[in-house]
């Protein structure tokens, strides 16, 4: 072999993607992994591969999904001083009422190069706190696999025929939303939402008794993608969400918002497509269907990518290796 050609970089992500229903994080692995290497990149989850580039995605050291943790990292970076460090930013403490999340991500972010948020609201969310913004960093919002979530094959909403809302999430948290999904479940179960049906998937708390939902255990991939293209429309109710995949996925099946005004960085994304509610989610339900051929026209102009997304992190690693 010529003695100038060189092996395209090595890339270590922190966290090793987890199969089937699970969080965002895991998602953004795989999607992220399977890109780079389409674009020739070596990618591993263990720094004895000698790494060029390292993709930090959550430092806490319960995970999971964790592939190596801080510690690691450091020792790597104190032999290997050249080694890029890229911290992708997707939690905080206000999204699950905890009180160690923001203080571990800015004592990990100190060794960072580069920082991505997950969106512009997570961005201001830390930097009230810690992060100081003259620091090299950007906002890439979220994208699922368009091989999976698509609109092709999605359901249209005809009027006077049943309007179809959905919701998933793989966390049974009280933020998720779901006292907002069972004031839903009550009003269609009392008759104040006419012609309109609910559709849960996913997990939920213990002590709800949903009456009128049609529910579905947690699913993921092609099963996860059909079932949202019957539907009509996404509510979400999460709170303070950093950014979230599950109403990405949901729009990319070609599904307009109706999403809570205090939903964090869901906001971003609710306003180029969909309607948003505080106190009354059935009133929000109702405009949502009454726009319906308008909001859906939003999202086909607006709607979220995962190759979009993996392209910038790839342009963002490139440029990194090259300075």
């Amino acid at each position: 072999m010529l003695s100038f050609l060189k092996k395209r970089p090595t890339v270590a992500i922190s966290m090793r993607p987890v199969h089937g229903p699970w969080g965002g994080s895991s998602v953004f692995v795989s999607q992220m992994a399977s890109f780079l290497k389409w674009r020739g990149y070596t990618v591993c989850y263990r720094l004895s591969r000698n790494p060029d580039l390292i993709v930090l995605i959550d430092p806490r050291d319960d995970l999971q999904s964790k592939a190596f943790g801080m510690d690691e990292i450091l020792m790597y970076k104190k032999h290997h001083p050249s080694v890029k460090i890229l911290h992708r930013i997707n939690e905080c403490d206000q999204r699950k009422a905890t009180d160690f999340m923001d203080k571990l991500l800015a004592k990990a972010n100190d060794i960072a190069d580069y920082t991505v948020f997950i969106a512009e609201w997570l961005r201001d969310y830390h930097a009230a706190r810690w992060f100081d913004t003259n620091r090299k960093h950007t906002c890439i919002y979220n994208g699922a696999d368009p091989r999976v979530f698509h609109p092709i094959g999605s359901a249209l909403y005809q009027t006077g025929k049943t309007f179809r809302i959905v919701t998933h999430h793989w966390s049974d948290n009280w933020l998720k939303g779901f006292e907002t999904y069972q004031e839903i479940d009550d009003l269609i179960s009392r008759g104040d939402l006419p012609g309109v049906e609910f559709w849960v998937i996913g997990r939920w708390p213990e002590t709800i008794r949903w009456k009128a939902a049609r529910t579905f255990p947690p699913t993921s991939g092609e099963v996860l993608g059909s079932l949202l293209r019957q539907c009509h429309a996404y509510v979400t109710a999460s709170k303070w969400e950093p950014g979230g995949m599950h109403h990405v996925e949901g729009a990319q099946c070609g599904l307009p918002l109706i999403y809570h005004e205090d939903g964090g960085g869901i906001v971003e994304a609710g306003r180029k497509y969909g309607i948003s509610f505080r106190q009354n989610v059935g009133e929000a339900i109702v405009q949502a269907r009454s726009e319906y051929n308008e909001l859906r026209g939003r999202v086909f102009r607006y709607m979220p990518s995962g190759d979009r997304m993996c392209l910038a992190y790839v342009d963002l690693i490139q440029e990194m290796l090259c300075r």
